[in-house]
């Protein structure tokens, strides 16, 4: 603990001095409180749990000339947890998986070294960018670990199956890195085709991506047309976003076929689609709402069934974590002050009545300083316990209630 305090005291005066020295980024510093579901229980007292993150984020770029550009960042990430279980959280892509887009890649854990057991504090780095950018009179040519991501939705993006977030996680303004060849041609005034090689570990081709992506706009519309290979699968997508009236509306949508490039592997083939659909409007000056139904055909309508489907394809490769059907989602945002917003999102499980709550304030404490409150709060029946161990009653209702501070400085 003792170590974390210390770093928590060097690096904002280290992120000062690389301010002055050309690099910027910035400082992210997070602190959790859970408390688990009683059935879920890692202690028999079952204490609220503590976890501390931060991320100290370092980005160069310079011009070698007029039509090359060189982009490189790297984060350092001290953390400190009280004994939450790893992987407690479900995510789409954890680094150091073999889910993960990336050829190659240093361990991420500095210290305690790899092979030791874990501690309560840990330290990890990650190079994030490397990325080498050519600019042909025609076509731009992006080389190198960079950031990928498509899609209209506000809570789900079927389409978006490189680095997706889940809903959930507090530190989105970066998508992580993955390894690709990325072309993309400029076809109008606001039309572009994009098509581009994602690397899988070691660059097996198995487990890489390729797509192709055209986006064009027609009558007030922004359109985009994507297929992709990826993982031995197969996606079509589609996504529209404009607006009606006066209010903004989208469209996003995926179907995907499990193992269309390889039929004798073993495992769940059925195809799946998956649609997320909502509107915007902002009703003043303060005032933003949205709402946003997503359909998830991969998932399952009965509780009961949520634990198999971990080993289906589509949660194994194709990035799909909520576990039910249905889902509506409505949030809100109010300037309470030009500097402080404050916010309220829920998202409803359908088909097993579950929900969560996500309130959050931010405050703009001076220039490039930023103080965040926020909270998840999940509601729904608990996992009951029979024979075979637990059995989930619904989707949420297996999930903590979360607490959390954020603290960021840009410099």
């Amino acid at each position: 603990m003792r170590r974390l305090f210390c770093l928590l005291l060097i690096l904002p005066a280290l992120a000062a001095g690389l301010s002055a020295a050309g690099i910027h980024g910035y400082f992210k510093s997070f602190a959790l409180t859970l408390m688990l579901p009683d059935s879920l229980a890692i202690r028999d007292t079952n204490p609220p749990l503590g976890l501390v993150t931060n991320r100290l984020r370092m980005t160069f770029s310079t011009s070698v000339s007029a039509s090359v550009s060189v982009e490189a960042a790297w984060d350092l990430s001290p953390g400190y947890s009280g004994s939450i279980p790893e992987g407690y959280f479900p995510s789409t892509m954890k680094a150091d998986s073999p889910q993960d887009y990336r050829a190659v890649d240093f361990k991420p854990r500095l210290s305690p070294p790899s092979g030791d057991p874990a501690e309560n504090f840990s330290l990890s780095h990650n190079l994030d960018r490397l990325l080498v950018t050519i600019r042909f009179p025609g076509a731009d040519l992006y080389i190198g670990r960079q950031a990928i991501a498509w899609g209209s939705g506000r809570m789900v993006n079927p389409t978006d199956l490189i680095t997706p977030f889940t809903f959930n996680e507090l530190d989105t303004e970066d998508r992580r890195g993955v390894d690709a060849i990325r072309l993309r041609v400029p076809l109008g005034m606001m039309d572009e085709l994009d098509l581009g090689w994602v690397a899988g570990r070691h660059f097996a081709l198995d487990r890489s991506a390729f797509f192709l992506r055209g986006k064009f706009h027609l009558g007030g519309t922004d359109m985009a047309l994507l297929a992709m290979a990826f993982r031995r699968h197969f996606l079509v997508g589609l996504d529209m976003a404009g607006s009606i009236g006066g209010a903004g509306a989208w469209l996003e949508a995926a179907w995907v076929k499990p193992f269309a490039f390889r039929s004798s592997e073993p495992g769940d083939h059925n195809a799946y689609f998956r649609l997320s659909t909502g509107m915007d409007y902002k009703f003043s000056g303060i005032v933003y709402a949205f709402g946003e139904y997503h359909f998830n055909s991969a998932g399952s309508g009965n509780p009961a069934t949520y634990a198999s489907l971990a080993d289906t394809a589509a949660f194994r490769d194709g990035s799909v974590y909520l576990m039910g059907r249905h889902y509506i989602t409505l949030g809100s945002t109010i300037q309470a002050t030009p500097l402080l917003p404050v916010s309220l999102m829920v998202i409803w499980n359908l088909d097993d009545g579950s929900l969560t709550m996500a309130p959050s304030a931010e405050y703009n404490v001076a220039e490039n300083v930023y103080l965040v409150l926020g909270a998840y709060f999940a509601f729904g029946e608990t996992p009951a316990t029979d024979a075979a161990g637990l059995l989930p009653r619904s989707e949420f209702g297996t999930w903590p209630h979360m607490l959390y501070t954020a603290f960021r400085y840009y410099f």
